[in-house]
């Protein structure tokens, strides 16, 4: 991915640069897209199980923002719109490509081995995440990670709150099994 510069930070707030390019103002979008870029594209990236297919969710989200800015209803935040559109943008690729099932979480692809690196470390909780149910990796990713109120997120994602609740414990569950030898390895290095 390459690192975006972007323009000097416009001091307008989210709401006000989405007004502003529903207006016409030429450069209040990619304001908007360079503030939030990179969260975005983590998300996307978390969501989806391909660095290609997060930048093409990305650039298909984002494309959908600026073409439907004028119908954003104002009922949640800027912020929550762009993450829920990443995230439909991601779940619709991923449906439409279908090429890559989900596995389970217990076999041999985490690799045990030294953990403190935190490099290590974020690649391996990144590829039990990846290796979760669509459903619950999303519900998770925005309770868990983007720190989204259960229903918050029940209303980005457009289930009951309960719904999320459930994925969220359920992916939890599997993180923990997957990603147990870390808290065993942790606590077995501080001796």
């Amino acid at each position: 991915m390459n690192s975006f510069e972007g323009p000097a930070p416009d001091p307008r707030t989210d709401a006000q640069l989405l007004a502003a390019h529903v207006a016409g103002d030429r450069y209040a979008f990619e304001a908007l897209f360079y503030r939030h870029h990179r969260q975005l594209y983590r998300l996307a990236r978390l969501t989806s199980r391909d660095p290609d297919d997060a930048a093409d969710a990305l650039q298909d989200a984002m494309l959908a923002a600026h073409r439907g800015a004028a119908r954003f209803r104002h009922d949640a935040s800027v912020r929550s719109w762009l993450y829920r559109i990443v995230v439909n943008a991601c779940l619709d690729r991923l449906r439409r490509n279908r090429i890559q099932p989900t596995t389970g979480l217990l076999d041999d692809h985490c690799p045990v081995g030294d953990p403190t690196p935190h490099v290590d470390t974020a690649i391996v909780v990144e590829h039990a995440l990846l290796r979760l149910p669509l459903d619950q990796r999303a519900a998770v990713v925005a309770v868990d990670m983007q720190g989204y109120s259960v229903a918050d997120a029940a209303q980005l994602l457009g289930v009951p709150e309960g719904t999320v609740k459930s994925r969220c414990a359920r992916a939890r569950r599997k993180l923990a099994a997957a990603l147990g030898h870390l808290v065993l390895a942790d606590s077995g290095a501080g001796r």
